[in-house]
């Protein structure tokens, strides 16, 4: 009970802080029953006139163009040259004789391999005698050639060892049979823990939660409030509390029956399990698994083979000579040549020979003398007139002085800067009568705001607001509600 006292204690005072916090303070004159709001207090100006100098006195350069003329000049419009004129050189006609050669199937002494003389030559072949004579002559020598005599064989047949005998060994696997063991312990004897819930009992008691005070309640924004944010529409009324009691419902923890002990909050107790014991059938071997030797016998086979019986030989066989008799012809009286001489063959032809150039022409290259023949011709250089534009006086700048432009201008100046907030009695919100919001239509409308195309229809509206905020602004009057200081300047009693 007293650790819940002192916490209810800590919570009101927690919450006394909070609200003091947030209540307004500084307020002058603070009255129950009356409501006060932070207005925005506006920025104090009046106006005063001034010249200022819109564009400072300047100079400006301005360019006295250049004067032209046309004048006349002789200008060269081909330069002298030369060009070349070509005629054909001048030719004669020689005849010459040559030497061609000798006649068809003679040889050239003057050829190269010749004799060396002028002359055009042949041999001329003289045939030889024949006779017949007959003769004999071996064709194929007498030899001796080796005569291979193939072996003799027979067929034996006998047995082979294909694989030899052997001895392998054998597993006898054991015997097992099944034996029935009794009491044997399944499971050891061991204990549990229990657990339930402490019982709890209910008590009521009434407590005071807040004392009687006065405090300071901030009102919601209502459809009158000027400004369209919520927090410059915030009307703060004090009014008295009473004090605030409250009955609480509390658990208070029992204690555990017999043979259960408290632990936190639950009761526990200690229950022995007793051990199991059971039949248990076990696989036993009677005799053990041995091996025992296996006699594996040898596996033969019968084969045949081919035996040599004679071995094969060779043996040599002559062979005689061959030999034809021939009847052939030969030479009696060799063949031989002659010489036969005959006269060279001539030609003539007929060629253009250059004799010279006409008179005043001249071979390009004397060194190389070509077909054509040249002279150069000059060409005496082409003049004409040509006009051409000229400065007669040329461009010039002259300075130019441009005045200052001023103008009068009237500003407004401030006086007292605002930008702040401050509390301000207003009117609260159950008092904003239509009969009051219809007084201050009315006031508004004479001063020539506009409160709405409806005109004074009783109603707080957006218009209104808009009205209601600007005659505050030009009038230096606190801005956001509607306050007692607003209500004097429209000249309306409270």
């Amino acid at each position: 009970m007293k650790r819940l006292n002192l916490i209810l204690t800590v919570a009101f005072t927690l919450i006394l802080g909070y609200a003091s916090y947030a209540q307004p303070g500084n307020i002058p004159n603070q009255e129950p029953g009356k409501c006060y709001a932070k207005c925005m207090i506006p920025d104090e100006y009046q106006d005063q006139t001034q010249t200022i100098v819109v564009k400072a006195a300047t100079q400006r350069v301005e360019v006295i163009p250049a004067t032209y003329g046309t004048e006349s000049e002789d200008v060269l419009v081909k330069a002298s040259s030369q060009r070349i004129e070509k005629k054909p050189a001048l030719y004669t006609t020689q005849t010459e004789r040559y030497r061609v050669g000798c006649p068809s199937g003679y040889m050239d002494g003057m050829a190269a391999g010749g004799s060396g003389t002028d002359e055009c030559y042949k041999m001329v072949p003289v045939p030889g005698t024949y006779k017949n004579v007959t003769e004999t002559y071996v064709v194929k020598e007498a030899s001796t050639r080796m005569v291979t005599k193939p072996a003799v064989y027979k067929n034996e047949t006998q047995t082979v060892v294909v694989k030899e005998a052997t001895t392998r060994l054998e597993t006898v696997p054991a015997v097992y049979q099944t034996n029935t063991v009794k009491d044997v312990l399944l499971e050891a004897a061991s204990s549990r823990i229990e657990k339930k819930p402490v019982p709890y009992t209910t008590d009521t008691e009434t407590i005071v939660t807040r004392p009687a005070s006065t405090k300071w309640v901030k009102k919601k924004a209502d459809r009158n409030c000027l400004s369209a944010d919520p927090n410059d529409c915030l009307v703060w009324c004090l009014v008295e509390v009473p004090e605030q009691t409250r009955t609480i419902t509390k658990q208070v923890m029992g204690s555990c029956e017999s043979g259960w002990t408290l632990q936190g909050e639950q009761c526990t107790r200690e229950v022995a399990i007793p051990a199991k014991y059971g039949t248990r059938t076990e696989r036993v071997v009677a005799s053990p698994a041995t091996t025992r030797s296996v006699t594996v016998p040898q596996q033969t086979k019968t084969i045949t083979t081919k035996v040599l019986v004679t071995p094969a030989t060779e043996e040599a066989i002559t062979i005689p000579e061959e030999t034809k008799t021939i009847t052939r012809r030969v030479v009696d009286v060799p063949a031989s040549v002659k010489k036969q001489t005959a006269d060279p063959v001539y030609k003539e032809y007929t060629r253009r020979v250059r004799s010279g150039c006409p008179d005043g022409y001249a071979y390009a290259d004397a060194s190389n003398p070509s077909d054509d023949c040249i002279r150069m011709i000059d060409i005496p250089a082409q003049y004409g007139k040509q006009s051409k534009r000229v400065v007669k006086s040329p461009a010039a700048t002259r300075t130019i002085d441009v005045p200052e432009q001023t103008r009068t201008v009237t500003k407004r100046v401030l006086v007292k800067a605002g930008g702040f907030t401050e509390w301000r009695e207003v009117v609260c919100g159950g008092d904003i009568t239509s009969a009051l919001v219809r007084q201050v239509q009315n006031a508004l409308i004479a001063r020539g705001f506009n409160v709405g195309a409806a005109g004074a229809d009783n109603v707080m509206g957006r218009d209104t607001k808009a009205a209601l905020v600007k005659f505050q602004k030009d009038n230096g009057l606190p801005v956001g509600n509607l306050d007692f200081e607003t209500l004097k300047a429209l000249g309306i009693k409270r």
